[in-house]
C-alpha cells in the first residue's frame, strides 16, 4: 500500500526545513542575493508573503510571520491527511 502519509509529512518537512533555511539567510549579509538564496526566496516567498500582509513586523524589525505559516504549514499537513484519511476510509 501507498504511503501517502509519510509521503506528506516528508513534503511539509522539506518545505518547513526551506523556510527556516531563508530566515537564518537573511541574518547574513548578502546571502539572499546569492543562488541559492534566491532559489530558496523563489520558493519560499509567496507563501511567506501571504502571511506577511496580515502579519506586520514588530518594532519594524522582528517578523513573526514565518512563525505562523511554519504553524499553519503543520496544521495544513495535519488536515491533508486526516481529509485523506476520511476519504480512503482508513
Amino acid at each position: 500500500m501507498f504511503d501517502y502519509e509519510g509521503l506528506i509529512y516528508n513534503i511539509e518537512t522539506i518545505y518547513r526545513f526551506l523556510i527556516i533555511g531563508y530566515i537564518l539567510l537573511s541574518w547574513l549579509p548578502n546571502a539572499r542575493d546569492s543562488f541559492i538564496g534566491e532559489f530558496i526566496g523563489k520558493l519560499v516567498e509567496p507563501y511567506l508573503s501571504i502571511f506577511r500582509r496580515f502579519i506586520p513586523p514588530i518594532g519594524g524589525m522582528l517578523d513573526l510571520s514565518p512563525i505562523v505559516a511554519l504553524l499553519a504549514l503543520r496544521f495544513v499537513a495535519y488536515g491533508i491527511v486526516g481529509v485523506i484519511d476520511f476519504l480512503v476510509g482508513a
